[in-house]
């Protein structure tokens, strides 16, 4: 009588084990989505706060392009080798590591007294980030395998990820309108507090892979020429294409990350595996996140330009009005990931999200004026571009780090990043450049006066955003025509790999 009693309690023990296990994956979740939302905020909250800090710490007009240019070149440099190295030393540590120098970094730059202490803060946060996104990223890849727990946390990281710019443009408003720009980089130091005490009281030491190696050559190579090209994009920018520093730069950039390929062809250990981006889910994925950021760029800058310029919003009521686009993409991202990947895959569900988000663009250009209605008109159109871009960002994030493998789950997240980043880099230069060209032709062709500039100012969003609406429906085809049919495989251990692999594919895993 006495031994099933006796037999109940180890079975008990376990469920209460694997119950402690599973509540535990969780709450690291949260961990990794805190970190996620420090590097997304510094996208957008940086820039509501830069005439600010510019009357405050009285510097140029050309100079402050470098507040936001010494952050991307450090941040999209870094990238790889972060990911690399987040494989090497252990994926938990370099998130502290990260975490702890972020916080750091915000601090300086929120302490900054004049302009170079300000952007050696913003150099140092993104060489941070650089290691803080993908040991976030490949974190979550390695505590979720099972797919519909996968789905789902997938889909509250992609709701981030999606939403974080917005998120940056309100609570950007919300911190230099009532307290001080500075606080818009001590919001990061709160945040890190946070998110380090949760990664040392719940995250494993998960085991590093002593196979691992450093690839020196490469990580030179790929450093130089990411900077080198995000540079010469920056310098499009603000100088224009046809510049010889422009020029110069893009060109060099290019051989550059052509000849680290040609080096990752032979090297023993590379930075950048190529089975990672040669197979087609990922490599679709991949697409999907940088040709999406290119395209939706023009959703946050040039709607905000119109909402503060032309309809004259305060920061924090143009911050209030992206909300409900927040919301969708939260809603989109988590049902995408958790409930419509498991049944259809991401072939179909991909260029789906990118044509909602090309639709909700070109519901905008087409009835953009001087006094368009914020209910009627513009929030439909926040509606239906978050609910693309959360579908987009759910899914893709999910199938781009799936089945990469324990051994180089950072540097797959690396990637993710790293897309966003060039993405974001071509989205700016490109279509602000279309747009300033767009507004000129319109003044030589309707004469200046009061009107015809403002006239002239909504021309080019409309531009910019159909401009953006043509990306994500070329997208869409793109997306569609790279990435197979099929699911994702269940995963059967640290990492799945993706079903329906081609016997090609499987050549290059």
């Amino acid at each position: 009588m006495s031994e099933p009693a006796v037999s109940a309690v180890p079975g008990q023990a376990r469920l209460s084990e694997v119950t402690a296990a599973s509540a535990r994956r969780w709450w690291v979740l949260g961990v990794v989505g805190l970190a996620q939302l420090m590097v997304v905020l510094d996208a957008t909250i940086v820039n509501i706060a830069l005439p600010s800090a510019q009357r405050d710490l009285g510097f140029s007009n050309a100079d402050r392009q470098w507040v936001v240019t010494a952050y991307s070149l450090a941040f999209g440099g870094l990238l790889l080798l972060g990911g690399r190295l987040s494989d090497l030393v252990g994926r938990r540590r370099m998130l502290i590591i990260g975490l702890v120098g972020f916080g750091a970094a915000s601090a300086l730059g929120g302490a900054a007294t004049g302009f170079a202490v300000l952007v050696i803060g913003r150099g140092l946060q993104g060489a941070f980030g650089a290691m803080l996104a993908p040991a976030a990223l490949s974190t979550l890849t390695v505590t979720f395998t099972d797919p519909a727990e996968r789905g789902r946390a997938f889909g509250v990281y992609g709701a981030i990820a999606g939403a974080g710019g917005a998120v940056g443009l309100l609570l950007g408003g919300l911190l230099t309108e009532y307290l001080s720009w500075r606080w818009c980089l001590y919001v990061n130091v709160v945040l890190a507090v946070i998110a380090v005490a949760g990664a040392i009281r719940l995250m494993p030491a998960y085991p590093r892979d002593p196979d691992v190696r450093i690839d020196w050559p490469g990580t030179a190579l790929v450093v130089a020429g990411l900077v080198a090209f995000v540079y010469g994009l920056s310098e499009a920018d603000t100088k224009g294409w046809g510049a010889p520093e422009t020029i110069a730069l893009l060109v060099a950039g290019v051989v550059l990350l052509a000849a680290f390929v040609l080096v990752e062809m032979r090297v023993a250990h590379p930075l950048l595996p190529l089975r990672i981006v040669l197979n087609r889910f990922r490599g679709g994925a991949y697409l999907a996140i940088g040709l999406s950021a290119i395209g939706v760029f023009g959703i946050f800058l040039f709607l905000t330009y119109y909402l503060q310029l032309t309809l004259a919003y305060s920061p924090v009521k143009s911050g209030l009005a992206f909300l409900p686009m927040i919301a969708a993409i939260v809603a989109a991202s988590t049902t995408s990931s958790g409930v419509l990947m498991p049944r259809f895959g991401p072939r179909p569900l991909i260029p789906v999200g990118l044509l909602l988000g090309a639709g909700g663009l070109a519901l905008l250009a087409s009835q953009l004026g001087l006094r368009t209605s914020y209910p009627g008109w513009i929030l439909p159109s926040l509606l239906l571009v978050g609910a693309g871009l959360g579908v987009v960002f759910g899914c893709a994030l999910n199938t781009a780090t799936y089945g990469s493998g324990a051994a180089d789950a950072g540097v797959a997240a690396a990637l993710v990043n790293t897309n966003q980043q060039v993405g974001g880099s071509i989205g700016t230069a490109l279509l602000n450049t279309l747009a300033a060209s767009a507004l000129t032709s319109y003044v030589l062709a309707h004469g200046r006066g009061p009107l015809v500039l403002a006239q002239a100012a909504v021309h080019s969003y409309v531009v910019a955003f159909w401009i953006s609406a043509a990306i994500l429906v070329g997208s869409a085809v793109v997306c569609g025509l790279v990435l197979p049919s099929g699911r994702l495989a269940p995963a059967t251990g640290p990492a799945a790999r993706p079903a329906a692999v081609t016997s090609e594919e499987m050549s290059v895993q």
